[in-house]
């Protein structure tokens, strides 16, 4: 799920300021009064009412790292996927897993189905 825009979140701290209850400020916008709370408190706290940074780490392949998986997938299409992690591992120089391959795979969209 995306984060509301800063946008929202201003209109929503000025119903607010606007003499509009909590309550009624939720069902207009339609967001939960957990999510006013929290703005209205970052604001106070923070001064700003930017988006936070998705929680979870970081992908093992990310997004500069694609075109050189997307590379390594044109250069040996018909290669297995223990395979292309084998040679990710040798050439990167970083460990994944095959499930982590399959799901950068899937993100890119290529298929890798294989010549008999």
């Amino acid at each position: 799920m995306k984060a509301y825009s800063e946008d929202l979140r201003i209109r929503v701290l000025a119903a607010l300021d606007g003499q509009m209850s909590v309550a009624q400020v939720a069902r207009t916008f339609q967001i939960s009064v957990s999510s006013i709370r929290r703005w209205r408190a970052q604001q106070t706290a923070l001064g700003h009412l930017h988006p936070k940074r998705p929680s979870g780490r970081p992908r093992r392949i990310g997004p500069s790292a694609e075109t050189r998986l997307l590379s390594q997938l044109n250069a040996a299409p018909d290669a297995s996927l223990p395979e292309h992690v084998s040679t990710w591992t040798h050439q990167q120089g970083t460990s994944l897993s095959r499930w982590t391959m399959s799901r950068a795979i899937a993100r890119l969209r290529v298929s890798r189905k294989k010549r008999v």
